[in-house]
């Protein structure tokens, strides 16, 4: 494969990966403001609540979503699997941005809006086993690290693009009563419109060499039952991993943004700008990070997150909760996220690495899937819980044993990336 196909396949991908988060985190960053419209008659914490369970439910969809998508990509290429994915993804932005109002439809509002979701969510759990591997098998050797680490560049980047788009709204000076009434659709809108044109790209791209290589007998083989009696310490590892990264991400992004308002009393616009600028500088080290681990191997990077996280979210959660100070608040959200991408400049490369081509998009998604569903999707659910409980500090505990387990994955983990090299 010639270089500027290469570069041209590796971006192809990573498009559609930031397209893909895009729509899914506007759901996130916009629930500030259509909350009301779907859960009228309900204090600000307990309308966030209800719309933070139904992000859930569209994680409890995910596995579904990396099995389907994680057969299709291991049978008939990772390219198919990313088209039906992105397809998928912007089919429920369309949804999202179309229901009315709890006023106008009643308890239909609310359905509808869970709907949307669990398509979104089949979407994801099968965007992320096909993106990674797709990003590692195509990416040069030696360069894998690098190149894989933009799985997560566009993943902030879709974040980024999400609160980017809210802060412009913001800005333009149309108030917070046109924002929950209309101005949260057009996120939507343009979520769908940027799907339909990824999916269009994508059906583009070249197919990895690795899926090409791979004999059909191969692919017909694979499934659930190779990958659980096969490779059953490669799953667990994987999923360990997940999880300690999942909770931590969620945490320290999509949450992050709520507990500034309700917990360090900060406004929402201010909130939304702290979490934005932070975004700017993760996305800077996923690939200073991705390149570092070609050199340096993996695991250094995930002890890194590993014992940082464990040492420091407690005292950096608390320490947030209590500022009132928005410079404080962003250097503290940004120390979080610095520790945070020693996990997620390496997530890729290091599930992919696991798994051999026949198995690799299931075997790097439905782990990760069942991770999200279980605890990544569930983070904002329980920490609001656990705030209107009174109990919030019991979170960053909680968060601090998930992180612990993602610690002891790694110590588990053999270093794999001698494989491709």
């Amino acid at each position: 494969m010639s270089e500027p196909v290469r570069l041209r396949s590796i971006l192809g991908g990573a498009a559609g990966n930031l397209v893909e988060w895009f729509d899914w985190y506007v759901y996130s960053a916009f629930s500030l403001y259509f909350a009301k419209t779907f859960f009228p008659g309900q204090d600000q914490t307990a309308q966030f609540l209800a719309t933070s369970g139904i992000f859930w439910i569209g994680f409890l969809m995910r596995p579904v979503g990396g099995w389907l998508l994680g057969r299709i990509g291991d049978r008939h290429g990772r390219r198919t699997a990313l088209a039906w994915s992105v397809g998928m993804m912007g089919g429920g932005a369309l949804l999202l941005a179309a229901i009315p109002s709890y006023a106008t439809i009643g308890i239909a509002a609310p359905v509808l809006l869970m709907c949307a979701r669990i398509v979104q969510g089949l979407s994801l759990g099968g965007e992320y086993g096909a993106a990674a591997t797709y990003l590692s098998e195509i990416a040069p050797a030696g360069s894998r690290g690098l190149w894989s680490s933009f799985q997560y560049v566009t993943l902030y980047g879709g974040q980024l693009l999400a609160l980017a788009f809210l802060l412009g709204l913001q800005a333009s000076g149309i108030g917070d009563a046109a924002l929950s009434e209309w101005g949260w659709r057009l996120a939507f809108v343009v979520g769908a419109a940027l799907a339909l044109g990824v999916y269009l790209l994508r059906r583009g791209i070249d197919e990895t060499p690795a899926f090409t290589e791979e004999a059909a007998p191969a692919r017909r083989a694979g499934g659930i039952a190779e990958l659980w009696f096969n490779h059953r310490r490669a799953v667990l590892i994987a999923f360990g991993l997940a999880v300690g990264s999942n909770v931590a991400f969620y945490t320290y992004t999509t949450y992050m943004q709520k507990y500034l308002v309700v917990t360090s009393g900060l406004t929402k616009p201010l909130a939304s700008q702290i979490c934005a600028v932070a975004t700017i500088v993760a996305i800077l080290l996923q690939p200073a990070l991705g390149a570092l681990s070609d050199r340096i191997g993996r695991k250094p990077l995930l002890y890194w997150f590993g014992i940082g996280g464990i040492v420091g979210t407690v005292p950096l959660m608390t320490a947030i909760g209590r500022t009132h100070d928005p410079l404080v608040a962003f250097a503290l959200v940004l120390t979080a996220l610095v520790i945070l991408s020693g996990a997620t400049a390496t997530n890729a490369i290091v599930k992919s690495e696991l798994f051999p081509p026949h198995i690799r998009v299931l075997g790097v998604g439905l782990p990760y899937a069942i991770s999200q569903s279980l605890f990544g999707g569930s983070a904002e659910t329980v920490a609001l819980g656990l705030k209107q409980a009174g109990h919030e500090n019991y979170y960053f505990w909680y968060v601090t044993a998930m992180i612990g387990v993602a610690l002891i994955a790694t110590i588990a983990m053999r270093e794999e990336n001698s494989r491709w090299r």
